[in-house]
């Protein structure tokens, strides 16, 4: 198993809006960035589990976990003219952007802002930390564990 923190602004989706839909799953689209992209075709797999991270807010906040529920496929919102994520390079036969499928798992009993995230000396090296504009990222086993005791979810 992988761990990966995937960011998002709650105003176009959030936490909630996942566990609201049906089976609490949907596709994780309009990642436009070439090494989120990578990491959603190459890296990201069926069981890997989903640091929630609420983005572009007044706090900025892990407030969840999800877990992928299908691996890198095309993102089919590049194709679509009507979406705002159509991209007129990309094509069935070539698809430059790809997604995944997450479910909801379950709220942080606290939500770990990233002031906290940044005050800890042992999330340095974290990429939310060090390069904080990539929208998917990965987490090791051990910044895992910190966010999750952190959460109030030590046993996660």
């Amino acid at each position: 198993m992988t761990y990966w923190l995937f960011k998002t602004e709650p105003g176009c989706f959030s936490f909630d809006d996942l566990k609201n839909r049906p089976g609490m799953t949907e596709h994780w689209d309009g990642v436009r960035n070439f090494q989120a992209r990578n990491f959603l075709r190459d890296a990201i797999k069926v069981g890997d589990l989903v640091l929630f991270y609420h983005s572009n807010i007044a706090i900025p906040t892990v407030v969840g976990i999800a877990e992928v529920v299908r691996g890198g496929y095309p993102d089919f919102t590049a194709l679509d003219p009507g979406s705002d994520h159509f991209d007129p390079k990309s094509s069935p036969d070539h698809p430059i952007w790809y997604m995944v499928d997450v479910r909801y798992r379950e709220p942080l009993l606290r939500p770990v802002t990233l002031e906290q995230i940044k005050g800890n000396p042992l999330l340095d090296e974290m990429p939310l930390v060090r390069r904080s504009r990539l929208s998917i990222q990965p987490v090791t086993p051990e910044q895992w564990q910190i966010i999750m005791t952190m959460g109030g979810m030590p046993d996660r």
